[in-house]
């Protein structure tokens, strides 16, 4: 297989951030991995993904995306971390603790999945959350998603306990569970 590099997007490839989002959608998983349809994000004016990319390239403060890019240029898979301040809420309503990262948008084509794409990924997006000075990096699973608990275990996150439902508005997912995953700075995978 081609290699490949991990970097960070930036703010003008906000085309690609949409192509790809759309591409992780169409996924046979995507729907119990992201909180969001194909159709909503193909639904979304230009404006949002400018943002969006915007908000998480390379001046973003609050969130950096990155990208597993082949030899020939094409996005092989992406993580995204976002700022987490203690004192607020949650996108789900939960109050925040500490300063931590929350990842999102994890997604790898199939045919990179089980190699070196996902590490490489999350040891990028846990680097920057640590020169950003979080405490720890979360991430939320579907409980049923249990390849991507495998490999999230395998990238150094550890279930933490918590359990939070699935949000109403999510079909035949209402009512289900998703699970936190951790990683805290300083753990024997951060040495």
């Amino acid at each position: 297989m081609n290699d490949f590099v991990v970097r960070g997007i930036r703010a003008e490839e906000w085309e690609s951030v949409k192509a790809f989002r759309l591409v992780a959608l169409r996924d046979p998983a995507a729907p119990l991995a992201f909180l969001e349809t194909y159709e909503d994000a193909a639904g979304r004016p230009d404006s949002f993904w400018r943002d969006r990319a915007c908000g998480a390239g390379e001046k973003g403060l609050g969130a950096r995306q990155f990208v597993a890019e082949a030899d020939g240029g094409e996005w092989v898979g992406s993580v995204t971390v976002l700022v987490e301040e203690a004192g607020s809420v949650d996108w789900a309503g939960y109050p925040v603790e500490r300063r931590q990262g929350h990842v999102v948008g994890v997604y790898v084509r199939p045919e990179w999945r089980g190699g070196r794409v996902t590490r490489e990924l999350f040891e990028a997006g846990v680097e920057w959350a640590w020169k950003t000075g979080l405490e720890r990096v979360r991430l939320l699973v579907h409980e049923k998603n249990l390849r991507a608990q495998g490999a999230y275990r395998k990238v150094g996150f550890v279930p933490s306990g918590v359990t939070v439902p699935v949000g109403e508005g999510f079909g035949a997912f209402s009512g289900e569970k998703e699970r936190e995953f951790v990683r805290e700075r300083g753990t024997p995978s951060d040495r």
